[in-house]
């Protein structure tokens, strides 16, 4: 079963494609630098303010409660990609397997090339925040982050790490990588919150 959740700018008070971008049919690569190798047997750690901090094989990480969405997909240069139709694990769910304690207020997303994002937990803990490991239908490609990434419909792209190895559940809030670097902390695309 798939989930279509493309009107997800209804809740934003926006049209489909946000103000300032244009839609393309492409999928363009960026990224803030080259293209990390990742091993097939690769592991997820879960750490900070959980019940259970926990490393999982990626045989287990998918074995979770996977999910097909079908998305758009924003960035912050200024194109959207259409219906993307997305395999993987809502954020939920991992936040289910491993309990995340009342202090917690933020995750901060680590990836292999030691790229790092930060969201508000309730931002996160949504259906559509998923660690994504296919795209259409096969394995998502290592330069749109395979094996595994990030998807955040509901903010620009580079909030969803590419190459993506753990989450730490944290209590104050810390800037990572473009944010530390001018770019907008909240990244909504219909406010065309870009740059801070």
């Amino acid at each position: 079963m798939t989930t279509d959740v493309t009107a997800l700018h209804e809740e934003f008070d926006g049209e489909r494609l946000p103000p300032g971008q244009r839609q393309t049919e492409s999928f363009p690569v960026l990224s803030k630098g080259e293209t990390p190798a990742v091993d097939d047997d690769w592991t997820f750690t879960v750490s900070g303010a959980v019940e259970d901090e926990r490393e999982f094989t990626a045989e287990e990480f998918r074995s979770l409660a996977p999910e097909t969405q079908v998305q758009d997909f924003h960035c912050v240069t200024g194109w959207s990609k259409f219906d993307c139709e997305f395999t993987g694990l809502p954020f939920p769910e991992l936040a289910n397997a491993v309990g995340v304690r009342d202090d917690a207020e933020h995750v901060m997303f680590h990836a292999h090339d030691g790229y790092t994002t930060d969201l508000p937990l309730a931002d996160c803990d949504r259906r559509e925040v998923m660690f994504v490991w296919a795209f259409d239908g096969d394995p998502l490609p290592a330069e749109h982050g395979g094996p595994l990434r990030v998807v955040t419909p509901h903010k620009y792209a580079y909030k969803g790490a590419k190459w993506v190895k753990g989450v730490e559940f944290l209590t104050e809030p810390e800037l990572g990588y473009w944010e530390k670097r001018g770019y907008s902390d909240s990244a909504n695309p219909w406010n065309e919150e870009r740059y801070s």
